[in-house]
């Protein structure tokens, strides 16, 4: 699965059909695991995020690079020419929750940028190659970086 990712039929199939099943399979498992998490290994959360527009909660599954109690997400969005709609969300409203291991977190977005974006970018890249062809294929867009901080360390508690 992370090397078939990397190609364009398989990143178009993904794209179209990795968020439903893994999040049924989340539901399935009582919030245990997901098909990509058990199939390939890769750390994936359910990011939950308010709608920028729609103020509507949405949670789906991410690939997260772990940096101890907190999680990095690459919007990376299978290399598509336009981000993500939870980047923009995230962007619209940095509040948001992360679930690890059926464990909900608040988490607060920041995005990062330079050496940190990219260190983290390599990171993700390592664990999941087709990363780094979703870079090349986003003609030209930018792929956002951005850190999920645990609310409470920030001393802001949970809203």
């Amino acid at each position: 699965m992370r090397r078939t990712a990397a190609t364009r039929p398989m990143a178009w199939l993904y794209r179209r059909m990795q968020q439903r099943v893994d999040s049924a399979v989340y539901a399935l498992t009582g919030g245990r695991t997901t098909l990509s998490a058990w199939a390939a290994g890769l750390p994936l959360v359910m990011l939950t995020t308010t709608g920028a527009r729609t103020g509507r909660r949405r949670t789906l599954p991410v690939l997260g690079v772990f940096d101890g109690e907190t999680v990095v997400v690459i919007a990376s969005n299978y290399g598509q020419r336009r981000h993500p709609a939870w980047y923009h969300n995230l962007r619209a409203h940095p509040r948001a929750a992360v679930t690890v291991e059926g464990v909900p977190r608040e988490v607060e977005a920041h995005e990062l940028a330079g050496e940190e974006a990219e260190r983290y970018f390599q990171r993700g890249a390592e664990m999941y190659p087709g990363f780094a062809h979703y870079r090349r294929w986003a003609a030209g867009r930018r792929i956002p970086v951005v850190r999920l901080e645990p609310v409470s360390w920030r001393g802001g508690g949970i809203p």
